[in-house]
């Protein structure tokens, strides 16, 4: 007996915004009738798609009245999001992608999703093969010690992909180890903690507010941080690195490489760019 592949879903939800951006960059934007507020890529979206969601919270009487036959999470922190839509009969894929590796497998596994496979590879593919030209440009070049800051109260250092991010660009992360860790408490360092480790270069990109530099310099014992003494403290806007997708290898790798001083690295003419 043949068994046919069910059809892909035609009514999409995405709660978060990495699955919006890679699906239009797909060409499959008319499957999705649902967004979460945080989606901004391209900018169009935020006139073309409905919201309806936070990214731990979302409206679920809205989310059911749309009727959709796919609804894609992202993370433990959407765990009860999931829980109600499953309940309620509806599809979930929960991505949980933490590293650059995974935005990749992210991409492919969306493609197949979507029946857009050979999409979907060769945007990955494109995004490998800058990703390896930038990490070649800026061998041999010296090496900043980087603090990414995530948040600020507490201090709260960078994750996976972005400590990869960083690394491919040309610096250090000074809290590698702690970069493996996927919750955020687990990544709580301590202001004596970045002193001792000396930054060069501070990152920091404040999820849902604005990144004040001078706040960061004026911290007690900071004044003599090579990065604070050097004015090398930037803000990198938080859509742009902190959903792991396609905004963080391309402007979110663009905005690292120019902290580290680095001139941008063109996009590979078959990389698909939003506008």
């Amino acid at each position: 007996m043949r068994v046919h592949a069910p059809p892909p879903p035609e009514r999409i939800v995405c709660l978060t915004e990495e699955t919006v951006e890679t699906l239009y960059l797909l060409g499959e934007q008319d499957r999705i009738i649902g967004v979460s507020g945080y989606a901004v890529r391209p900018p169009q979206v935020r006139r073309e798609k409905p919201r309806v969601s936070a990214f731990t919270s979302a409206d679920l009487p809205r989310i059911l009245a749309l009727a959709p036959d796919l609804v894609l999470t992202f993370s433990d922190l959407q765990a009860g999001i999931v829980a109600d839509l499953v309940r309620a009969g509806i599809a979930v894929h929960a991505f949980n992608q933490r590293d650059v590796a995974g935005i990749m497998a992210m991409i492919r596994t969306l493609g197949v999703l979507v029946d857009a496979r050979e999409r979907a590879e060769t945007l990955a593919t494109s995004y490998e093969v800058r990703l390896a030209r930038v990490a070649d440009l800026v061998r041999g070049r010296p090496r900043p010690r980087v603090y990414f800051e995530e948040w600020d109260e507490p201090l709260i250092s960078g994750i996976g992909w972005v400590s990869e991010l960083v690394r491919i660009a040309g610096g250090d992360d000074i809290f590698p180890e702690l970069a493996r860790q996927a919750a955020a408490k687990h990544r709580i360092v301590t202001p004596d903690a970045v002193v001792a480790a000396a930054p060069e270069v501070i990152l920091a990109s404040w999820c849902g507010k604005k990144v004040v530099p001078s706040s960061i310099a004026s911290r007690a014992g900071w004044a003599n941080l090579p990065a604070v003494a050097q004015g090398r403290i930037h803000e990198i806007k938080s859509p742009l690195i902190l959903q792991p997708g396609p905004a963080a290898l391309t402007d979110g790798l663009d905005a690292i490489l120019s902290a580290l001083g680095h001139p941008p690295v063109p996009s590979s003419p078959t990389l698909p760019i939003l506008g």
